[in-house]
């Protein structure tokens, strides 16, 4: 058992998250970690940068690995998904910032969805 009372908290905190408020998590560490990388690409510290665009791919892939596949919208985020990630694998190769550019405003606006899904009663999102 850690004795860490920090670790220890945000165990905690991650495992009574409900799905939806996962989903919005892997979606601010995925930008956080494509702002980070954009920084470190400008100072040429591209060994970070590989480190966070590694990140950033691995969330993407956490979010693709979760759809529902049953959820006709799924179907739409899987291709958005695949797209995000060979940019981020794009991005990772060539260390260039402008691919990286136009993935933040649209995982923002999917995680914007995402929080409105989280605010909806139950019983809505069942329908």
């Amino acid at each position: 058992m850690n004795r860490n009372p920090f670790v220890n908290y945000k165990r905690q905190s991650i495992t009574t998250l409900t799905p939806v408020e996962i989903v919005i998590r892997l979606y601010d560490e995925t930008e956080k970690q494509l702002i980070l990388s954009t920084t470190f690409i400008g100072d040429k510290d591209f060994l970070n940068a590989n480190k966070s665009l590694t990140k950033a791919y691995d969330c993407v892939k956490a979010l693709q690995s979760v759809l529902d596949m049953k959820i006709p919208m799924s179907a739409d985020l899987d291709k958005l998904y695949d797209y995000f990630g060979r940019e981020i694998l794009k991005a990772n190769m060539k260390k260039d910032i402008e691919l990286i550019k136009p993935l933040s405003p649209m995982l923002s606006e999917l995680k914007s969805a995402f929080i409105q899904i989280s605010h909806m009663p139950k019983e809505q999102l069942r329908a």
